[in-house]
Formats: structure tokens, sequence, C-alpha cells
């Protein structure tokens, strides 16, 4: 006896397998779990629940909103590099090397070394038109020992300021603090060290106040006590003032210069009542660093001119 259903081809009667959307040529019994179209198994990834498809991946990437710091940057997800820290501890540790090449000594680098003699900060010498002096002595070190704990203290606390303001904001931080620092021993410095030789600041120590006092005021729009970082800043002002050969000055500047523009940058739009508004809240807040900016070179800018006005300027 013979059943007449069982004749023909094997596979008369069973409906054609889907086949996958992104690839037509391939068959696939599997499907995203979000859309529900067919996919093959390079097309599909796995989700917290079952499978999903790369475009529905790919739009769930764009819905979720990013993560926002707390001056406004994005939060990156995974781990962050302080690029810009290294970076900065590269050119400190290169300008010093080249001054070392210069002077062939480690520990009296500034002795012999034209690029030494060209960026370190005197008021007198920017009085006379060497305003490149006001940044380049913060990458300029006396000796092995000077760099060393200067680049320590940046790679202890600039990695951390920079992850919680993002790059941008970090090397707008750095370069004020570094200012506010020659703003300070423009002001407040004498010309000369003795009546016949020049005085010279040099150094990252002014720019690196500035990050602790940014980071002390970071602890404090989070809410968390500062006074880790604040005990750390009275030791070394105190270090500044009894220690000879330490510009007190170059260090108080930079530390003012860092927390101003932090607060700036991170309580300015609450004043000002932006804070719900992100896109007006960054605005404000980079404008209130251009603020601190401008102040900071107005200071330096009645300096010099009162310096003329005496008579005590120079050119190298």
């Amino acid at each position: 006896m013979t059943n007449p259903g069982w004749g023909g081809g094997a596979n008369e009667g069973v409906p054609p397998r889907p086949r996958c959307v992104r690839h037509p040529d391939r068959p696939t019994a599997l499907a995203c779990t979000r859309c529900g179209r067919p996919a093959c198994p390079e097309c599909l990834r796995e989700a917290s629940v079952g499978y999903q498809c790369v475009d529905c991946v790919a739009a769930g990437q764009r819905d979720i909103r990013p993560v926002r710091g707390v001056a406004g940057n994005t939060v990156a997800s995974g781990r962050v590099v302080p690029l810009v820290t290294y970076t900065l501890m590269g050119v400190n540790v290169l300008t010093f090397l080249v001054t070392v090449l210069q002077s062939r000594s480690v520990m009296n680098n500034q002795v012999g070394s034209a690029l030494f003699l060209d960026w370190a900060l005197n008021p007198a010498l920017v009085a006379g038109g060497e305003w490149f002096r006001l940044i380049g002595s913060g990458f300029l070190h006396f000796g092995i020992l000077h760099l060393a704990v200067n680049m320590y203290a940046l790679y202890i606390l600039g990695r951390d300021t920079e992850m919680v303001l993002g790059r941008s904001r970090y090397i707008a931080l750095y370069l004020i603090s570094l200012l506010g620092g020659s703003a300070a021993v423009m002001a407040f410095q004498s010309v000369f060290s003795s009546p016949t030789s020049l005085s010279w600041t040099a150094g990252a120590s002014g720019a690196i106040f500035g990050v602790m006092g940014a980071q002390a005021v970071i602890l404090l729009r989070l809410r968390r006590s500062p006074a880790p970082i604040i005990s750390v800043i009275a030791i070394n002002v105190v270090i500044s003032v009894t220690l000879p050969g330490i510009s007190f000055w170059g260090h108080a500047g930079g530390l003012v210069a860092g927390a101003a523009a932090t607060a700036a940058l991170l309580y300015a739009p609450q004043w000002l009542g932006a804070a719900s508004d992100r896109v007006k809240a960054v605005r404000i807040g980079w404008i209130g660093l251009a603020t601190v900016t401008v102040v900071t070179l107005g200071i330096i800018v009645l300096r010099v001119v009162q310096l003329r006005d005496q008579g005590l300027f120079l050119s190298s």
C-alpha cells in the first residue's frame, strides 16, 4: 500500500527558510530578539536577552545618552588615558634634556644653556618685549631633582584632574595656572636678586599648584572633603616660604589662578542659573576661563607698563 503524499522531492510542502536581511544568499533560522528580522550568526550580537542584529545594536548605542562629567565634558566608558598629563611631562623632560646637552651638566643645567637663558622668567626682560618667557619658563627646571619632584607631582595630581575636567579644559587650566604664576612673579618679585645680578624664575611648580587648587574646588563641587589636598597645599606653601631659592609668588599665583579658573568653570553656570542647560553651562564655563585669563594678562600688562615707566626693562 502506498501513500500518494509521499511522492516527489523530499522538500515538497516545506516552506523555504528565511534569509538574512543583510546577506540574502544565506538561509537562517535565527532572528533578532529586538526587531524580529532574520539574521545569520555573523550579523548577530549577544545582548542582555538573546541576540540582536548589528543594526539594532547600533541604534541602541545612538539612543544611549553620553555620561557627562562635573564640567560638562563627555566621560568615556572605558579606561581613560591621561594623554595631556603624559604629554606635558614629556615636554618638560625634553626641555630639560636640551638644557642638559647645552650645559653638559645635569645638576647645573641652567649654566651655559642658551635655551635656559632665552626662556627663564625675569620681569625686566618681559617688560623689554620677551613675552614668551611667561610660558616658556614653566617648562624649565633647575637640575634633575627639581624636575623629578615636579614631574612626580604632576603625575599624581594631573591624571585625576584631567579625567574629571576633560582634556581641553585641563589644558586650559594648566596654561592659566602657569600664566598666573608668571603674573605673580611679574607683580611681586624683584627684578634683581642682588645689586649685580638678575633674579630668575623657572619650573612647572606654578602650574602644578594650580592643579592642586583645581582639585580642592572639584572636591567641593562634588561635595567631598577637600581636607587632604588642602593639607598638601599647606605643606607646600610652608616649604615655599621657609626654603631659600623657591619662588613663593610663582606658587601662590598659580594656586590662585588655578582655583579661580576651576571655580569659574564649575560654579559660574550655577550662579547664572544655567546648570540645567548643558550647552549654555558649557559656554558659560569657557567664558569663565577666558575671564580669568584676561584678568591674569591684565595684571601682567599693568606691571610691564609700570616697569617701563621706571626704566626697569631689558632685552637679552
